[in-house]
This record gives structure tokens, C-alpha cells and sequence, in this order.
């Protein structure tokens, strides 16, 4: 049960970091919030993905970028060029260290007002760090595992955010249903989406990528929508009009 609980938590915290810091905030500014809540973000970003830690930096850019060139071969994770999700996500993650590193040029459009901490980053991204966090989880399930099968499910853990990424990016291209038509190939997940934090709505977000609320129809429930709302209302966040 422990383990359970474990393996629920951390997906849905790493998640509710991807979909609300990295997408919403640091990729469309869909909200703003001052520097000292930007930064207490990027910690509970670092905490609750762990060793799959994600750089809202080279998230934000790559993530600018996917909208812009939907579909095409300038697509940084498009399933229309790639032959299976494992290539897909390669491929991903040869565009985002780029960009992480500096070492590709990128255009101002898909930089600016993207959220930056350079000395945070440059531990937190640290393949030290994910070892550390890599280790946390196998002492973890050494003592709360009480069978050997559930070893099974810490692999997820390693690559969380990643996983949740290719979800959405080789998936909801592919199957599920549209509410819109948009030029490029996203669809909805699923029409009560409780397994991506609103993230699987990705047809409706392709149609209006500055729009806090992924959910469109009266049966779409965005999970990650009414605590947007929340911290809306504490002052932590100002959610800006789509």
C-alpha cells in the first residue's frame, strides 16, 4: 500500500509541476507570478520530478517551438517523423540538452520571457543530482516493497517527466477525438481526462495555446484548472485573459 501511494503521489506531483510550471507557465505565460514564487516553483519542480528533473528553460523553448512548427519536419516531437515512441523521444531529447546547453541557435520569439535560474539549474540538471534521487527511490522500495514484482514500476520513477511527455506527445497525436479542426494531427486523450492533469485535452489547447483551461466541453474536467484557480485567488499567481 505504501508503494502504491508512493507511485500515485509522484505521478501526479511531477505532472501537476510539468503541466503548471513547465507548459503553462514557463511555455505560454498563461499566468504571471513574482520572482520569489518563480522560484519556489522551480524547487518543487526539482522535488517532485526528481531524477527526471526538467528544465523549464529548455522545456519552455522546446515546447514554443512544438506549436509553431506542429507537425512538420521542424517539429521537435512529432509522431508523423518518427517510426515508434522511443525514436520520437530520442530525437526529443537530442533537441532539448541543445537547447539546455546552449549549443543550438534558437530565435528570440521562442526565448523571450521564458523563466531562467541559471545556478539552480546547473545543480539540479546535474547527473549527480538525478543519482542521488535515483538512489532515494531504490532505498525507498527496498523498504517498503513487499514483493519482488513490485521492483517492476521503478523504472518509472527514473524517467517521470519524460514519461508523461511522451504520453501526450506520441499519443494524443494519434488517437483520441477532436473537438477541433487545427493544422496538425492533436487530438483529446480522453473526454474525462483523470490520468494527465488536463494534459490530454491536447486538441483543445492546440486550437487555444494561451488558454489556463485545457477543458472546453461540460464533461472536460482539467484537474490542474481549479488549483490554477486557487492560487489565482491567494494573490501566488494572476491568471492572464486568453
Amino acid at each position: 500500500m505504501t508503494i502504491l501511494f508512493f507511485i500515485i503521489a509522484h505521478w501526479y506531483l511531477s505532472l501537476f509541476s510539468q503541466t503548471f510550471f513547465l507548459h503553462r507557465y514557463a511555455a505560454h505565460k498563461m499566468f504571471e507570478m513574482s520572482k520569489f514564487w518563480e522560484r519556489v516553483f522551480f524547487i518543487f519542480t526539482y522535488i517532485t520530478q526528481g531524477s527526471s528533473y526538467l528544465s523549464p528553460y529548455a522545456y519552455g523553448v522546446m515546447h514554443k517551438m512544438h506549436h509553431v512548427y506542429a507537425d512538420t519536419e521542424k517539429d521537435p516531437h512529432s509522431p508523423k517523423y518518427d517510426k515508434s515512441v522511443f525514436s520520437m523521444m530520442w530525437r526529443t531529447k537530442g533537441i532539448y540538452t541543445s537547447i539546455f546547453n546552449g549549443t543550438t541557435e534558437i530565435e528570440d520569439r521562442f526565448t523571450k520571457d521564458v523563466p531562467q535560474w541559471h545556478a539552480f539549474e546547473k545543480f539540479a540538471h546535474h547527473w549527480v543530482s538525478r543519482l542521488i534521487w535515483a538512489g532515494a527511490y531504490i532505498a525507498f522500495y527496498i523498504i517498503f516493497a513487499k514483493a519482488w514484482w513490485v521492483f517492476l514500476f521503478l523504472p518509472a520513477h527514473f524517467i517521470m517527466g519524460p514519461l508523461h511527455g511522451a504520453i501526450i506527445n506520441w499519443f494524443a497525436h494519434k488517437y483520441g477525438y477532436r473537438n477541433f479542426n487545427v493544422n496538425n494531427t492533436s487530438v483529446n486523450l480522453l473526454p474525462f481526462d483523470f490520468l494527465m492533469f488536463g494534459e490530454g485535452y491536447h486538441n483543445n489547447h492546440h486550437k487555444n495555446g494561451t488558454r489556463a483551461n485545457f477543458g472546453v466541453k461540460w464533461y472536460e474536467l482539467d484537474l490542474a484548472y481549479p488549483i490554477i484557480k486557487i492560487l489565482d485567488f491567494t494573490g501566488i499567481i494572476r491568471i492572464n485573459k486568453a
